[in-house]
């Protein structure tokens, strides 16, 4: 049965790259333990995106002395203890491990395959380097998967990740992909850091399919910003809230839900900023202000 309040669109193309957004509560909720963790404050920190010109390999670069340079740039993007690099490349089934020690130095190996193509050099390296940045602030989940969603989420939202969307390409030549998320989902994360601090990444996007799954991504991100209880909602969500606040109600996918009768009293709804579960008095015009991201939002009815 087909959501109305949904957008999922999960599916596989020629290649067996996942699209659409399968993992969406749990990038939700790792947006949500990033706020909590570091604040509004913290999430200031890293009001610029790493510079593409600093993570790029010069032609003609040693692999070696690249990766361990672009290391050094991505360790100090995330505001890491500085520490010496210590990268190598190996065969291995994965794009790269990091060694999650207590330092003082970083060990990250790296595909071998990176050798030959260092393109993506700083696509590997910020997804490994994130998860020193995890382990150090003591964030996780119990299980790998989400941990691995939760490390694509920070390095995207935190300035670095836009790299492993960029590094996802499919043309005559190859097609490679880097990450957990699917490219959409990574252009939903990096369209909710670009409308906090009002950052365009779409010219750093190599890329045709990446810049397709950011644009996609973004258009997600835009509609959820439109939802009610927010009242830049359209016309006909509008219409469907409020009859259902009547009836104090939600439909099954609903972004929102009710309590306290028919008509309801009272709304919860996800901040768009931070995700954070928000509850206002149902059936009136005001403003609220979320205790986690202090975003100020103008709910309607």
């Amino acid at each position: 049965m087909t959501d109305r309040h949904r957008a999922d669109r999960v599916g596989e193309d020629a290649h067996g790259v996942r699209h659409g957004f399968p993992h969406r509560e749990a990038v939700r909720a790792s947006l949500t333990v990033l706020w909590r963790r570091l604040g509004p404050d913290g999430v200031g920190r890293y009001a610029t995106s790493v510079a593409a010109a600093d993570v790029t390999l010069s032609p003609g670069e040693d692999p070696l002395l690249g990766a361990t340079r672009v290391a050094g740039v991505l360790v100090r993007h995330l505001l890491l203890p500085e520490a010496r690099m210590v990268v190598s490349f190996r065969a291995m089934e994965h794009a790269a491990t990091v060694e999650l020690a207590a330092g003082p130095e970083y060990f990250v190996e790296l595909n071998a395959r990176f050798r030959t193509r260092p393109r993506d050099i700083g696509a590997a390296l910020a997804h490994e380097i994130t998860h020193v940045l995890l382990h150090r602030l003591g964030l996780g989940f119990p299980d790998t998967g989400r941990n691995e969603i939760l490390t694509d989420v920070v390095t995207a939202y935190l300035g670095a990740g836009w790299l492993l969307l960029d590094a996802f390409r499919q043309d005559g030549a190859e097609s490679q992909k880097l990450g957990y998320l699917t490219p959409e989902e990574f252009g939903w994360v990096l369209a909710q850091r670009a409308e906090l601090f009002g950052e365009d990444p779409s010219p750093w996007f190599s890329s045709a399919v990446a810049y397709e799954a950011w644009r996609r991504g973004r258009a997600e991100a835009d509609r959820e910003r439109r939802l009610p209880p927010l009242a830049g909602a359209g016309w006909a969500d509008r219409r469907r809230y409020v009859r259902e606040r009547r009836l104090g109600r939600a439909a099954p996918g609903a972004p929102y839900a009710f309590d306290g009768g028919a008509p309801a009293s009272a709304v919860a709804f996800p901040c768009p900023v931070c995700r954070q579960r928000l509850r206002v008095p149902a059936g009136r015009t005001l403003r609220a202000r979320c205790r986690l991201c202090g975003t100020v939002l103008d709910c309607a009815g």
